[in-house]
């Protein structure tokens, strides 16, 4: 691991949600579920973490930095970054990851944001309940993953440390484990669908795979 990180500023107890994902290509889905992250988690920031590939997934993404010029290129908000320090430290895995960045950021107050789809195959994840004691993890739900979500390993097992919707703004400032489920209008749109088009945003025909 490198001894100096390559990270989006921040400040000592600012809260900061965690976004990661392929973004491949990335779309007004992700900007949609982080803006409400923003608001109805009361956060600081978010960061995109731009993953060099997902472990459950048998095909690798387009070029890292394709990706991340085109995330930049569709957040554009001053209080969302985009970052490639998964790359850097060489992780595939968000516990490896959320433990990089907390040693790198001890004073951050760090909050992992994922949809339900991504909720209702949480117990796959490597370490995943080790990721439950690091960091509170608020939950957007997408469409059609609501009922599988609720019903997950994950719900189950941490039924008594979720935290009502009403008080999701407290998410943040909550000591893991700590889980918060929010539903909030969600855009129907996918990397796959816009992979199977061809459609990247920020970028013209000549890009196009």
């Amino acid at each position: 691991m490198p001894h100096a990180l390559d990270l989006p500023p921040a400040r000592p107890g600012q809260t900061v949600g965690l976004l990661g994902g392929s973004f491949d290509p990335p779309h007004a889905g992700h900007v949609h579920i982080t803006r409400e992250a923003l608001r109805r988690f009361g956060l600081g920031a978010v960061w995109w973490l731009a993953s060099p590939g997902n472990p459950l997934k048998d095909r690798g993404p387009a070029p890292m930095a394709r990706r991340l010029a085109a995330a930049r290129a569709i957040t554009r908000r001053p209080d969302v970054h985009v970052s490639d320090v998964e790359a850097q430290i060489g992780s595939r895995h968000t516990a490896q990851t959320l433990r990089a960045l907390r040693a790198a950021c001890p004073r951050v107050r760090f909050v992992w944001l994922m949809g339900a789809d991504n909720m209702a195959q949480f117990d796959q994840w490597q370490d995943w309940r080790q990721i439950m004691e690091m960091v509170p993890i608020g939950v957007l739900a997408r469409p059609g993953a609501r009922a599988a979500a609720r019903s997950s390993r994950m719900a189950r097992l941490y039924a008594a440390h979720r935290l009502p919707a009403a008080q999701s703004r407290r998410l943040a400032m909550m000591e893991p484990p700590a889980w918060c489920f929010i539903n909030v209008p969600m855009l129907a749109i996918s990397s796959t669908q816009l992979r199977a088009g061809g459609t990247w945003p920020g970028q013209d025909d000549r890009h196009k795979s």
